[in-house]
């Protein structure tokens, strides 16, 4: 089956772009901006896949084989996770730091991203961790510290000048999502709620916990309040609990993200930023 190949790259010579066209046997090679090109009428094989993919990961390229065709105007909906997606940090390690225990809390964080405890432990653990905690800690993450991913300004316009709508879905806390959807402007916002009593985090969260299944279901429930199918979402993350919602989905891209999330993701950026997106599904 011929498939297009999207092939982009933060600091992509045209060099190197044209000798992976070249290598896909692509039927033509359209530019797609400065460092991107799609390769239209590639003969699509597993073991062409691997040859690209090894290729472009060594020139600092993200290499996508995508049906012809395909572009926003397939889609509604794009669900983002937070915590390294759209941002770059982990809230919590960063949360953790203002009490002298990130290395402690991020080492159960990464266990969890990698999908070797499962979340909901995982994050009571740490949230335990962090009680006696002044909650302008929190305030100071926010501003200081938290910052948006490579490219994620870029993608969300691009998305809303499309029509779609954006969900923020996150196992993280609402005091983060809450702010970036004031900030950015996000249509929804899904997230655990830290207890802070007497201005101090008690070390609890209120309400159930957002889990990979509890993420799922907001996929769903969102889609099911636009009137469409989870088919017209596009599902991001990084991390072992984002696969259960990003498997619904239409569309799931795996952005900077751990190895077991790459290998079950549609689109996998781990050299663009998350407006690669776009290239990937233009005209």
């Amino acid at each position: 089956m011929n498939m297009n190949l999207v092939l982009q790259g933060p600091n992509a010579s045209t060099e190197s772009l044209n000798r992976i066209a070249t290598l896909a046997g692509a039927a033509r090679v359209i530019a797609l901006g400065a460092h991107a090109v799609r390769c239209e009428g590639v003969a699509c094989s597993d073991f062409l896949r691997q040859t690209i993919d090894t290729a472009a990961d060594a020139a600092g390229l993200d290499a996508t084989f995508i049906a012809p065709g395909r572009s926003l105007a397939d889609f509604r909906l794009v669900a983002m996770d937070m915590d390294s997606t759209l941002i770059t940090i982990e809230c919590i390690d960063e949360i953790a730091d203002m009490q002298g225990l990130k290395p402690q809390v991020a080492e159960i964080t990464e266990a969890a991203m990698r999908g070797e405890l499962e979340f909901s432990e995982s994050l009571e653990r740490r949230v335990a961790l962090l009680k006696g905690l002044a909650a302008g800690a929190l305030e100071r993450v926010y501003s200081e510290r938290l910052a948006i991913s490579m490219g994620g300004e870029a993608m969300l316009a691009g998305v809303k000048a499309a029509g779609l709508k954006t969900l923020l879905v996150s196992g993280g806390f609402t005091f983060f999502t809450d702010r970036l959807k004031d900030r950015l402007g996000l249509d929804y916002t899904h997230a655990n709620v830290l207890e802070i009593v007497d201005g101090k985090l008690t070390g609890r969260v209120a309400g159930g916990i957002v889990d990979a299944a509890e993420k799922r279901r907001t996929v769903e429930r969102v889609c099911a309040q636009m009137g469409i199918s989870p088919q017209q979402a596009i599902v991001m993350g990084d991390g072992a609990n984002d696969l259960a919602m990003m498997g619904i989905a239409g569309l799931s891209l795996a952005f900077r993200a751990k190895p077991v999330v790459r290998a079950q993701a549609d689109v996998a950026l781990n050299h663009t930023g998350l407006d690669g997106l776009l290239a990937i599904l233009s005209n």
